[in-house]
């Protein structure tokens, strides 16, 4: 089996080469530089990879990326995250990193190449497309938990899968390959390419939320 997660940071990296530092991401306040010092920390840092997950951390990943920045020039932290993490991560565990890193990776290559002027939605394998779509019926429940409405992901085959239960709000059906489902679930709503089904104000409510990171 294919390990995405490896193809995805390395499809990113060679962005990263071909953008360069300051290109524009969809992730707010950060350009490239930023990102790859995101991705070196998170693998690298047992410091201010927590912080990642808990706000109350969030000032100390801050300075640790910070000082990152400050230490290593673009090209060294993009081949840090390049060559996969240090043997002692918990992300260079062959089964664990690759689950770890199944959407990470997918979603901020996706950050890069949909920030640009122009983009394509790529095609891709049917094998990467089942891994993200196991991906996202696991993480779609915790990452949607803000929804204003019930939520139901969905293949444009019909295989679904309930994120949040309907409420006084009624439920929205959020069609798509599992790819763009992944994208709208992790906060990229705007870019994803995804049909949205249900009754308009129900449609209306969750288009307009922000439920993401």
């Amino acid at each position: 089996m294919t390990d995405y997660s490896r193809v995805e940071r390395l499809a990113l990296c060679d962005l990263f080469d071909e953008v360069g530092p300051a290109a524009p991401t969809l992730c707010a306040g950060w350009d490239a530089y930023d990102l790859a010092v995101h991705l070196y920390v998170r693998e690298a840092d047992p410091v201010a990879g927590p912080g990642i997950m808990i706000p109350a951390l969030a000032d100390t990943t801050e300075r640790r990326m910070k000082r990152i920045k400050e230490r290593f020039g673009y090209a060294e932290v993009v081949d840090k995250v390049r060559n996969g993490p240090p043997p002692v991560s918990i992300y260079a565990l062959p089964k664990l990193g690759h689950q770890l890193n199944t959407t990470e990776y997918f979603v901020h290559h996706e950050d890069v190449r949909r920030a640009q002027p122009a983009y394509e939605v790529r095609t891709l394998p049917g094998e990467q497309q089942d891994g993200l779509w196991k991906a996202i019926r696991l993480a779609a429940k915790t990452m949607t938990r803000k929804a204003p409405t019930g939520l139901v992901v969905a293949r444009p085959d019909g295989t679904a899968a309930v994120a949040k239960r309907p409420n006084e709000n009624g439920s929205v059906t959020v069609v798509g390959e599992p790819a763009e489902l992944v994208l709208f679930c992790f906060g990229r709503q705007q870019v994803a390419d995804v049909q949205l089904e249900g009754e308009p104000e129900a449609v209306e409510l969750l288009r307009n939320t922000s439920f993401g990171v």
